[in-house]
Protein backbone atom coordinates (compact mmCIF):
# COMPACT_ATOMS: atom_id res chain seq x y z
CA UNK A 1 0.00 0.00 0.00
CA UNK A 2 1.27 3.47 -0.86
CA UNK A 3 1.77 5.91 1.96
CA UNK A 4 -0.76 8.27 0.38
CA UNK A 5 -3.42 5.60 0.98
CA UNK A 6 -2.25 4.31 4.36
CA UNK A 7 -2.17 7.78 5.92
CA UNK A 8 -5.89 8.17 5.27
CA UNK A 9 -6.69 5.31 7.61
CA UNK A 10 -4.25 5.50 10.53
CA UNK A 11 -1.85 7.73 12.40
CA UNK A 12 1.55 6.80 11.04
CA UNK A 13 4.44 6.45 13.46
CA UNK A 14 7.78 8.04 12.65
CA UNK A 15 10.97 6.91 14.36
CA UNK A 16 12.84 8.71 17.14
CA UNK A 17 16.28 10.21 17.50
CA UNK A 18 19.28 8.76 15.69
CA UNK A 19 21.94 10.76 17.57
CA UNK A 20 20.54 9.79 20.97
CA UNK A 21 20.77 6.13 20.05
CA UNK A 22 24.29 6.47 18.65
CA UNK A 23 25.41 8.02 21.94
CA UNK A 24 24.49 4.79 23.70
CA UNK A 25 27.33 3.06 21.87
CA UNK A 26 29.96 5.45 23.32
CA UNK A 27 31.98 5.41 20.09
CA UNK A 28 35.49 6.86 19.92
CA UNK A 29 37.47 8.42 17.08
CA UNK A 30 38.70 5.02 15.88
CA UNK A 31 35.15 3.69 15.72
CA UNK A 32 34.08 6.59 13.52
CA UNK A 33 37.08 6.16 11.22
CA UNK A 34 36.87 2.40 10.82
CA UNK A 35 39.56 0.85 8.68
CA UNK A 36 38.64 2.75 5.55
CA UNK A 37 39.22 6.23 6.99
CA UNK A 38 41.93 5.29 9.48
CA UNK A 39 44.32 7.92 8.09
CA UNK A 40 41.79 10.67 7.37
CA UNK A 41 43.26 14.17 7.72
CA UNK A 42 40.64 15.61 10.11
CA UNK A 43 38.85 14.35 13.21
CA UNK A 44 35.73 12.34 12.31
CA UNK A 45 34.16 11.75 15.71
CA UNK A 46 30.72 13.32 15.63
CA UNK A 47 30.14 12.66 11.94
CA UNK A 48 27.21 10.37 12.64
CA UNK A 49 26.26 10.05 8.97
CA UNK A 50 29.65 8.46 8.27
CA UNK A 51 28.71 5.54 10.50
CA UNK A 52 26.47 4.23 7.71
CA UNK A 53 29.75 3.42 5.95
CA UNK A 54 32.13 2.62 8.84
CA UNK A 55 29.67 1.04 11.33
CA UNK A 56 26.68 -0.04 9.23
CA UNK A 57 25.58 -2.73 11.69
CA UNK A 58 25.09 -0.12 14.41
CA UNK A 59 22.89 2.04 12.18
CA UNK A 60 20.98 -0.97 10.90
CA UNK A 61 20.30 -2.16 14.44
CA UNK A 62 19.01 1.29 15.45
CA UNK A 63 16.62 1.29 12.49
CA UNK A 64 15.52 -2.22 13.37
CA UNK A 65 14.81 -1.21 16.97
CA UNK A 66 12.52 1.54 15.72
CA UNK A 67 10.72 -0.83 13.37
CA UNK A 68 10.27 -3.27 16.25
CA UNK A 69 8.91 -0.42 18.38
CA UNK A 70 6.14 0.18 15.85
CA UNK A 71 7.54 2.81 13.47
CA UNK A 72 5.90 2.90 10.06
CA UNK A 73 8.49 5.37 8.75
CA UNK A 74 12.19 5.52 9.53
CA UNK A 75 14.51 8.34 8.56
CA UNK A 76 17.80 7.66 6.84
CA UNK A 77 21.00 8.57 8.68
CA UNK A 78 21.59 11.49 6.30
CA UNK A 79 20.64 14.62 8.24
CA UNK A 80 24.04 16.16 7.44
CA UNK A 81 24.83 14.30 4.21
CA UNK A 82 25.11 17.42 2.10
CA UNK A 83 28.11 19.25 0.70
CA UNK A 84 27.84 22.20 3.12
CA UNK A 85 27.62 20.19 6.34
CA UNK A 86 30.31 17.72 5.25
CA UNK A 87 32.77 20.61 4.85
CA UNK A 88 33.32 20.34 8.62
CA UNK A 89 35.01 16.99 8.00
CA UNK A 90 36.47 17.78 4.57
CA UNK A 91 34.19 15.09 3.14
CA UNK A 92 32.29 17.12 0.55
CA UNK A 93 33.08 14.62 -2.17
CA UNK A 94 31.55 11.72 -0.22
CA UNK A 95 27.99 13.04 -0.33
CA UNK A 96 26.73 10.50 -2.87
CA UNK A 97 28.18 7.49 -1.06
CA UNK A 98 27.00 8.70 2.35
CA UNK A 99 23.41 9.00 1.14
CA UNK A 100 23.51 5.79 -0.85
CA UNK A 101 24.98 3.78 2.04
CA UNK A 102 22.42 5.15 4.50
CA UNK A 103 19.46 4.18 2.32
CA UNK A 104 20.91 0.70 1.81
CA UNK A 105 21.36 0.21 5.56
CA UNK A 106 17.76 1.30 6.17
CA UNK A 107 16.52 -1.11 3.49
CA UNK A 108 18.51 -3.94 5.09
CA UNK A 109 16.85 -3.20 8.44
CA UNK A 110 13.44 -3.29 6.78
CA UNK A 111 14.20 -6.62 5.11
CA UNK A 112 15.31 -8.09 8.44
CA UNK A 113 12.09 -6.90 10.06
CA UNK A 114 9.98 -8.37 7.26
CA UNK A 115 11.83 -11.69 7.38
CA UNK A 116 11.21 -11.93 11.11
CA UNK A 117 7.71 -10.48 11.42
CA UNK A 118 6.09 -10.73 8.02
CA UNK A 119 5.56 -7.93 5.55
CA UNK A 120 3.55 -4.82 6.23
CA UNK A 121 3.84 -1.31 4.76
CA UNK A 122 7.08 0.27 6.01
CA UNK A 123 8.62 3.39 4.52
CA UNK A 124 12.10 4.90 4.31
CA UNK A 125 12.25 8.68 4.42
CA UNK A 126 15.38 10.32 3.05
CA UNK A 127 16.32 12.82 5.74
CA UNK A 128 17.52 16.19 4.44
CA UNK A 129 18.66 18.56 7.18
CA UNK A 130 18.85 22.37 7.01
CA UNK A 131 22.65 22.65 6.50
CA UNK A 132 24.65 24.93 8.78
CA UNK A 133 24.12 28.02 6.60
CA UNK A 134 21.16 30.37 6.26
CA UNK A 135 20.10 32.29 3.19
CA UNK A 136 18.03 34.82 5.16
CA UNK A 137 20.35 35.97 7.94
CA UNK A 138 23.80 37.52 7.86
CA UNK A 139 26.40 35.80 10.07
CA UNK A 140 28.20 39.16 10.31
CA UNK A 141 26.52 41.67 12.64
CA UNK A 142 28.54 44.45 11.00
CA UNK A 143 27.25 43.61 7.52
CA UNK A 144 23.52 42.79 7.59
CA UNK A 145 23.40 42.35 3.81
CA UNK A 146 26.08 39.65 3.73
CA UNK A 147 25.07 36.03 3.07
CA UNK A 148 27.27 32.94 3.18
CA UNK A 149 25.03 31.11 0.70
CA UNK A 150 22.45 32.02 -1.90
CA UNK A 151 19.35 30.29 -3.23
CA UNK A 152 20.98 28.81 -6.32
CA UNK A 153 23.87 27.26 -4.40
CA UNK A 154 21.54 25.75 -1.80
CA UNK A 155 19.33 24.34 -4.56
CA UNK A 156 22.34 22.61 -6.12
CA UNK A 157 23.39 21.21 -2.73
CA UNK A 158 19.94 19.76 -2.13
CA UNK A 159 19.61 18.49 -5.68
CA UNK A 160 22.83 16.51 -5.26
CA UNK A 161 21.58 14.91 -2.05
CA UNK A 162 18.10 14.24 -3.41
CA UNK A 163 19.41 12.53 -6.54
CA UNK A 164 21.47 10.17 -4.37
CA UNK A 165 18.57 9.38 -2.04
CA UNK A 166 16.23 8.73 -4.98
CA UNK A 167 18.71 6.55 -6.82
CA UNK A 168 19.38 4.54 -3.66
CA UNK A 169 15.68 3.76 -3.25
CA UNK A 170 14.20 6.09 -0.61
CA UNK A 171 10.39 6.08 -0.51
CA UNK A 172 9.90 9.67 0.73
CA UNK A 173 11.99 12.84 0.94
CA UNK A 174 11.82 14.68 4.26
CA UNK A 175 13.16 18.24 4.46
CA UNK A 176 13.36 18.67 8.21
CA UNK A 177 14.30 20.98 11.05
CA UNK A 178 13.61 23.95 8.79
CA UNK A 179 14.77 27.12 10.56
CA UNK A 180 14.88 29.30 7.43
CA UNK A 181 12.08 28.93 4.91
CA UNK A 182 14.24 30.36 2.13
CA UNK A 183 16.58 27.41 2.64
CA UNK A 184 13.55 25.12 2.43
CA UNK A 185 12.32 26.76 -0.77
CA UNK A 186 15.77 26.15 -2.26
CA UNK A 187 15.63 22.56 -1.03
CA UNK A 188 12.32 21.84 -2.73
CA UNK A 189 13.48 23.60 -5.91
CA UNK A 190 16.53 21.34 -5.93
CA UNK A 191 14.34 18.31 -5.27
CA UNK A 192 12.14 19.15 -8.27
CA UNK A 193 15.28 19.27 -10.40
CA UNK A 194 16.31 15.91 -8.94
CA UNK A 195 12.91 14.51 -9.94
CA UNK A 196 13.51 15.76 -13.47
CA UNK A 197 16.99 14.26 -13.56
CA UNK A 198 16.01 10.85 -12.21
CA UNK A 199 12.59 10.67 -13.85
CA UNK A 200 11.07 9.67 -10.52
CA UNK A 201 8.87 11.58 -8.05
CA UNK A 202 8.56 10.79 -4.36
CA UNK A 203 6.13 12.01 -1.68
CA UNK A 204 7.44 15.12 0.09
CA UNK A 205 7.41 15.97 3.77
CA UNK A 206 8.37 19.32 5.32
CA UNK A 207 9.05 19.86 9.00
CA UNK A 208 9.93 23.20 10.56
CA UNK A 209 11.40 24.06 13.92
CA UNK A 210 10.17 26.74 16.33
CA UNK A 211 13.10 28.29 18.15
CA UNK A 212 11.53 30.69 20.66
CA UNK A 213 8.57 31.10 22.98
CA UNK A 214 6.92 33.47 20.50
CA UNK A 215 6.45 30.62 18.05
CA UNK A 216 8.88 31.80 15.40
CA UNK A 217 11.52 30.12 13.30
CA UNK A 218 15.12 31.33 13.51
CA UNK A 219 14.55 33.53 10.46
CA UNK A 220 11.62 35.21 12.20
CA UNK A 221 8.54 33.60 10.68
CA UNK A 222 5.48 32.75 12.71
CA UNK A 223 4.04 29.26 12.43
CA UNK A 224 1.31 30.45 10.08
CA UNK A 225 3.79 32.35 7.90
CA UNK A 226 5.91 29.21 7.68
CA UNK A 227 2.87 27.30 6.44
CA UNK A 228 1.89 29.96 3.91
CA UNK A 229 5.44 30.12 2.55
CA UNK A 230 5.37 26.43 1.63
CA UNK A 231 1.69 26.05 0.72
CA UNK A 232 2.41 26.18 -3.01
CA UNK A 233 4.25 22.85 -2.82
CA UNK A 234 2.64 19.44 -3.46
CA UNK A 235 3.44 18.21 0.05
CA UNK A 236 2.27 14.98 1.60
CA UNK A 237 2.73 16.51 5.03
CA UNK A 238 3.91 19.57 6.88
CA UNK A 239 4.75 19.75 10.56
CA UNK A 240 7.11 20.66 13.35
CA UNK A 241 10.04 18.94 15.02
CA UNK A 242 12.96 19.57 17.36
CA UNK A 243 13.75 22.60 19.58
CA UNK A 244 10.66 22.23 21.80
CA UNK A 245 9.14 19.46 23.87
CA UNK A 246 5.68 18.04 23.26
CA UNK A 247 3.98 20.37 25.71
CA UNK A 248 5.53 23.54 24.26
CA UNK A 249 4.82 22.43 20.69
CA UNK A 250 1.09 21.90 21.23
CA UNK A 251 -0.14 25.45 20.55
CA UNK A 252 1.82 25.70 17.30
CA UNK A 253 0.53 22.37 16.08
CA UNK A 254 -2.97 23.68 16.68
CA UNK A 255 -2.27 26.55 14.29
CA UNK A 256 -1.08 24.17 11.58
CA UNK A 257 -3.89 21.70 12.23
CA UNK A 258 -6.52 24.39 11.72
CA UNK A 259 -5.08 25.72 8.48
CA UNK A 260 -2.77 23.25 6.73
CA UNK A 261 -4.11 21.74 3.48
CA UNK A 262 -1.71 18.82 3.97
CA UNK A 263 -1.38 15.96 6.43
CA UNK A 264 0.31 17.02 9.67
CA UNK A 265 3.43 15.61 11.34
CA UNK A 266 4.90 16.21 14.79
CA UNK A 267 8.05 14.85 16.33
CA UNK A 268 9.08 16.90 19.36
CA UNK A 269 12.08 16.55 21.65
CA UNK A 270 11.89 14.62 24.91
CA UNK A 271 11.32 17.87 26.77
CA UNK A 272 13.60 20.88 26.84
CA UNK A 273 17.34 20.20 27.22
CA UNK A 274 18.75 20.20 30.74
CA UNK A 275 21.88 22.23 31.68
CA UNK A 276 24.09 19.38 30.45
CA UNK A 277 22.35 19.21 27.08
CA UNK A 278 20.50 16.00 27.86
CA UNK A 279 16.78 15.24 27.73
CA UNK A 280 14.94 14.08 30.81
CA UNK A 281 11.42 13.11 29.76
CA UNK A 282 10.83 9.40 30.11
CA UNK A 283 8.68 7.56 27.58
CA UNK A 284 5.78 7.63 30.04
CA UNK A 285 6.11 11.37 30.68
CA UNK A 286 6.26 12.19 27.00
CA UNK A 287 3.46 9.83 26.03
CA UNK A 288 1.14 11.62 28.46
CA UNK A 289 1.85 14.89 26.61
CA UNK A 290 1.56 13.62 23.03
CA UNK A 291 -1.73 12.02 24.01
CA UNK A 292 -3.15 15.54 23.87
CA UNK A 293 -2.23 15.66 20.17
CA UNK A 294 -4.20 12.48 19.64
CA UNK A 295 -7.21 13.48 21.70
CA UNK A 296 -7.47 16.74 19.76
CA UNK A 297 -6.92 15.08 16.36
CA UNK A 298 -3.92 17.25 15.55
CA UNK A 299 -1.66 14.75 13.79
CA UNK A 300 -1.38 12.25 10.98
CA UNK A 301 2.27 11.38 11.61
CA UNK A 302 3.75 11.15 15.12
CA UNK A 303 7.34 10.53 16.17
CA UNK A 304 10.15 11.84 18.32
CA UNK A 305 13.21 14.03 17.93
CA UNK A 306 16.16 14.71 20.27
CA UNK A 307 16.24 12.51 23.33
CA UNK A 308 13.63 10.03 22.13
CA UNK A 309 14.30 6.31 21.87
CA UNK A 310 12.53 3.12 20.73
CA UNK A 311 10.97 3.02 24.19
CA UNK A 312 9.29 6.37 23.50
CA UNK A 313 8.18 5.32 20.02
CA UNK A 314 6.70 2.06 21.32
CA UNK A 315 4.39 3.95 23.68
CA UNK A 316 3.47 6.45 20.95
CA UNK A 317 2.57 3.59 18.64
CA UNK A 318 0.41 1.89 21.25
CA UNK A 319 -1.36 5.15 22.08
CA UNK A 320 -1.94 6.18 18.46
CA UNK A 321 -3.62 2.90 17.60
CA UNK A 322 -6.54 4.01 19.77
CA UNK A 323 -7.15 7.30 17.97
CA UNK A 324 -8.27 8.50 14.56
CA UNK A 325 -6.02 10.69 12.41
CA UNK A 326 -6.54 14.37 11.77
CA UNK A 327 -8.83 15.23 8.87
CA UNK A 328 -7.50 17.87 6.48
CA UNK A 329 -9.76 20.93 6.78
CA UNK A 330 -11.74 22.07 3.79
CA UNK A 331 -10.14 25.11 2.17
CA UNK A 332 -11.81 27.81 0.11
Amino acid sequence: MKIEELIKHKILILDGAMGTMIQRYKLNEEDYRGTRFRDWKTDLKGNNDLLSITQPDIIKNIHLEYFEAGADIIETNTFNSNRISMTDYDMQDWVHELNFASVQVAKQAREEYWNKNGTKPLFIAGSMGPTSKTASISPDVNDPAYREVDFDYLAEIYKEQAVSLIQAGADILLVETIFDTLNAKAAFFGIEEAFDKTGKKLPLMASGTITDAAGRTLSGQTTEAFLVSLSHLPLLSIGLNCALGAEQLFQYLEILANKAPFYLSAYPNAGLPNPLGGYDETPEMMAEKVQLYLENQLVNILGGCCGTTPEHIKLFSELASNYTPRIIPLTK
